[in-house]
């Protein structure tokens, strides 16, 4: 009787010096928790992409809650809207950010970069990657199995079944950057969406020779800095053989496009340019 006793005193004393144990390190190590942040989850679109930078809706709420400013802070998915509810909760000024989007730089569809081979491996960019070069000469090209399409949760980029090159829907992309992680060959890239969405940008990521790019696809950057030299806004850098426009400083004069010899600079949603029409021409004759 005294053993039986003497045990479950022991296992009755173990548990109460337990108990109060776990409730000395709880309150010890307790985190109290902002309740503003669970406000500012429930603002944004629960998209979780991580297109702000964050993991997750959860941690970009905790940012807003924790930041002095919410210069620096920016929902991709919710937009300005999102934003304004955001410093609506936390009582804080939001900047308006330029709206953004992705941008596929590869014009080598078949008609500009014929294949010489076929992949009989898994239809995966990735996999393929890192197997061999592509099924073009072009290895810096696209190679069209759409790693960003199925990467894509809001259906925004769709690979052409005919160029085999990923077109991107801007009603509906979000500039999360899913796909420009999902791309082994960093052909897509998040850029300012520009006034009425016009944009110019050098649609090549080859950063091989002149003669060697264009032999692989006759649209491709060959570096001849033409582009350079017209531009009156230094929007145009070339580094490694490829020529860049930088969005921040790109005034969308277009004289680049023209200026380029291989049409490796695209211009989007302008409308049609005027027929040049010669001074002599408009001149009466005599």
């Amino acid at each position: 009787m005294n053993t039986i006793l003497i045990s479950i005193l022991i296992l009755g004393g173990t548990g109460i010096f337990l108990a109060v144990l776990i409730y000395y390190v709880s309150e010890k190590f307790k985190v109290i928790e902002d309740p503003r942040i669970d406000e500012v989850e429930a603002a944004l679109p629960a998209a979780n992409c991580g297109g702000c930078g964050f993991p997750g809706c959860r941690g970009f709420a905790v940012a807003c809650v924790e930041a002095d400013s919410l210069d620096h802070l920016n929902c991709t998915v919710g937009g300005i809207e999102t934003m304004g509810k955001v410093a609506s909760i936390l009582g804080k000024t939001v900047v308006e950010h330029a709206p953004t989007v992705a941008v596929v730089r590869c014009g080598g569809t078949c008609e500009h970069r014929p294949r010489m081979n076929e992949y009989d491996g898994v239809k995966h960019c990735f996999i393929a990657h890192n197997l061999y070069s592509g099924e073009t000469g072009c290895s810096w090209g696209c190679l069209g199995f759409g790693d960003c399409e199925l990467a894509c949760d809001f259906g925004a980029i769709k690979v052409n079944p005919v160029t085999k090159i990923p077109e991107v829907d801007e009603d509906k992309c979000t500039s999360c950057g899913a796909c420009v992680r999902a791309c082994p060959k960093n052909l897509i890239e998040i850029r300012k969406k520009g006034p009425k969405s016009r944009r110019v940008y050098v649609n090549c990521r080859n950063k091989e020779k002149g003669h060697i790019s264009r032999k692989a696809c006759n649209v491709s950057c060959i570096g001849c800095k033409k582009c350079i030299k017209v531009c009156p806004h230094e929007a145009i850098t070339i580094a490694e053989n490829l020529a860049f426009i930088h969005d921040d400083k790109c005034k969308l004069c277009r004289k680049c496009v023209e200026a380029c010899p291989t049409n490796a600079i695209v211009e989007l949603n302008f409308p049609p340019r005027k027929i040049k029409v010669e001074n002599a021409e408009l001149q009466h004759v005599e």
